[in-house]
């Protein structure tokens, strides 16, 4: 993977501006805080995203794929100030489920999700190289 950063851009910390891969692509949907039995065993934001995360990495293991191959991830969020206010559980949780790689990422507020009980939806895309 290439991080993209154009000359005389600051780094961004946490993320990539862009990103570039060659591989099999890997589509992840929306992962909310639910097990993967649809059950929500919390309303605490970090508590929810620290699931969801989970939730990707079992499909990144279902599709042969790592938490270093995702290239991209959007996270929509349904309180701006809850995601801000949780930000250091977020990051901890990041960093043991992900790790410390350098996606290309979105984050977004938005009113609502489909599941009234989530406030968190987490979607990805991974490139496993050629050769792996």
């Amino acid at each position: 993977m290439q991080v993209l950063l154009p000359p005389g851009w600051p780094r961004p910390k946490g993320y990539a501006n862009g990103v570039k891969v060659r591989g099999t692509q890997v589509f992840i949907a929306g992962m909310i805080g639910w097990d993967g039995d649809g059950v929500f065993h919390s309303d605490d934001f970090a508590t929810q995203v620290r699931q969801a995360l989970l939730n990707v990495a079992a499909v990144l293991r279902e599709a042969g794929a790592k938490p270093e191959h995702i290239v991209r991830m959007t996270w929509y969020v349904t309180d701006k100030r809850e995601y801000l206010a949780a930000a250091r559980e977020v990051g901890a949780a990041y960093r043991e489920i992900i790790g410390a790689y350098n996606a290309a990422m979105t984050a977004v507020e938005v009113k609502a999700l489909i599941e009234d009980r989530a406030k968190v939806e987490i979607e990805a895309t991974a490139v496993i190289p050629d050769g792996d």
